[in-house]
């Protein structure tokens, strides 16, 4: 049976952890940028350390990152002898409109990405590109307040309307906003968000959501009236919740805490606020302000596919005396005993993937894509320089697996499977680039220092083979 033969196998990164030249090119300013490496970045990134200009206590990984900015002709002639069919990769808001809200796009900025999906094009590589992956400019933030504000949503459709008419007939896949879910989690990483003493954070958070929500929506309108051929999907942090006992209140909280995630999808996907979003709503006095026609707009221009990141699955239970916790993509979870971790504490389970594409497959009956899934590990180069990385081979083959096991036995529809961190880059949570994803490594440490040379890990040659085989051979 197999996968499909059209099946897009690759690898993603983001701008904000791979692109570096902060301030080149007459790119402004935005908030990922300024995400410092040490204990400080969480609170920064949870909107409650307001840092909107570089501070020089500290060390900021983004600026120069990977390189990428001055690399990427390398870096996709690596993708394409890998045999990459799609590159997942996002587009720096900031690029194109310096401050935001400019009434002309920089030249250089368009360029810049049009070169590239040229490139990739030479080598037949798919681009699937994200519009936002947490990418807000700072002087939005500074004269806005970021999505808090409702004038957010004609900037972005400027935005989207800018690069959608300039890239007609050189990209065709798109994603709206990356992870959207993590604006419950990360609230200034997620959307530029920053609190004051007197905010009702659930409010502004859900006000926020309703704005990206309607501008999602927009850009979905946009991308089909300029070219029918675009796709466009939407974009979740992925992992089901286990409850953690069979008491019937530990079940009922996995399904309140897995609705916290799918409310996001039901209404890009489904066109509507669920029910018991609107009852939450009720319940915590939450208000939020819509316009006339917002809910018409989100019913007529729902995604083409749904696009999520799977790294593990998450445990909950109501038990107090319940305290092991482990990390995990900026969600902390109860610890799963019957799973193994990484380095990082991220706990490890293949066929959690298979579930979440087939409750997410059920509840939505729309084309998946796999676009972030992969092992950050700590890479260590023999005397040679060789990269000898079984543990992410074996991490990617057991996905790998999970996945078919969806698409071939389950009946499940899977557009593609992209692996983060295709390339070594900046890690988003902590900021480091000890903790490896690629297949390709590149000479930088966490003090952005070294030569960011790139070399082949041994994961290189084995995803290669993957891909030329369209996933029958694993070993």
């Amino acid at each position: 049976m197999g996968l499909n033969p059209n099946f897009l196998w690759g690898g993603a990164t983001a701008a904000n952890q791979s692109e570096g030249g902060y301030n080149l090119g007459n790119r402004g300013l935005s908030n990922v940028d300024l995400l410092p490496m040490g204990k400080i970045r969480e609170e920064v990134m949870a909107g409650k350390v307001k840092m909107l200009d570089f501070d020089p206590n500290y060390y900021y990984p983004a600026k120069q990152a990977i390189d990428m900015y001055q690399h990427y002709l390398d870096d996709i002639k690596l993708f394409a002898e890998m045999g990459f069919k799609t590159y997942r990769m996002s587009i720096s808001w900031t690029r194109i409109f310096p401050n935001g809200d400019e009434e002309t796009p920089n030249e250089e900025g368009l360029k810049f990405y049009e070169n590239i999906f040229l490139q990739l094009r030479k080598y037949n590589i798919e681009p699937l590109v994200t519009l936002a992956h947490f990418d807000v400019p700072v002087e939005l933030i500074k004269k806005y307040g970021s999505w808090r504000n409702r004038k957010m949503v004609a900037l972005f459709e400027n935005y989207c309307q800018t690069v959608f008419t300039r890239y007609k007939g050189l990209v065709k896949y798109w994603l709206t906003f990356n992870e959207i879910n993590m604006i419950l989690h990360a609230p200034f990483l997620g959307a530029g968000l920053v609190f004051e003493d007197e905010d009702h954070e659930q409010q502004v958070k859900y006000q926020a959501v309703h704005h990206q929500l309607i501008a999602s929506a927009l850009a979905t309108k946009i991308a089909h009236e300029v070219d029918p051929e675009n796709k466009v999907g939407c974009m979740l942090a992925g992992g089901n919740y286990y409850p953690y006992s069979c008491r019937p209140e530990d079940y009922a909280k996995a399904i309140e805490k897995d609705r916290e995630s799918f409310l996001f999808i039901d209404v890009q996907a489904r066109g509507a606020y669920p029910n018991y979003a609107l009852k939450k709503f009720q319940r915590e006095n939450i208000h939020i302000i819509m316009e006339r026609g917002d809910l018409e707009l989100l019913k007529s221009h729902t995604v083409d596919f749904i696009s999520f990141s799977y790294y593990s699955s998450r445990v909950v239970t109501t038990d107090d005396s319940v305290t092991h916790e482990t990390a995990g993509n900026i969600f902390k979870s109860v610890k799963n005993p019957y799973l193994k971790s990484s380095e990082w504490g991220w706990q490890i389970d293949p066929l959690g993937l298979r579930s979440a594409l087939n409750v997410m497959y059920d509840r939505y009956q729309k084309p998946l894509f796999i676009v972030e899934n992969g092992l950050g590990a700590i890479d260590r180069p023999d005397e040679n320089g060789n990269i000898e990385d079984d543990y992410r081979i074996d991490y990617l083959r057991q996905h790998i697996k999970a996945f078919k096991a969806a698409v071939e036995e389950d009946g499940v529809e899977l557009m593609g499977y992209t692996t983060w961190g295709c390339i070594d880059l900046v890690s988003a949570t902590k900021g480091e680039m000890s903790k490896r994803y690629g297949f390709i490594y590149v000479d930088c440490d966490n003090e952005g220092k070294g030569t960011r040379k790139r070399s082949k890990k041994k994961s290189f040659y084995w995803y290669q083979k993957v891909i030329q085989s369209n996933g029958e051979d694993l070993d």
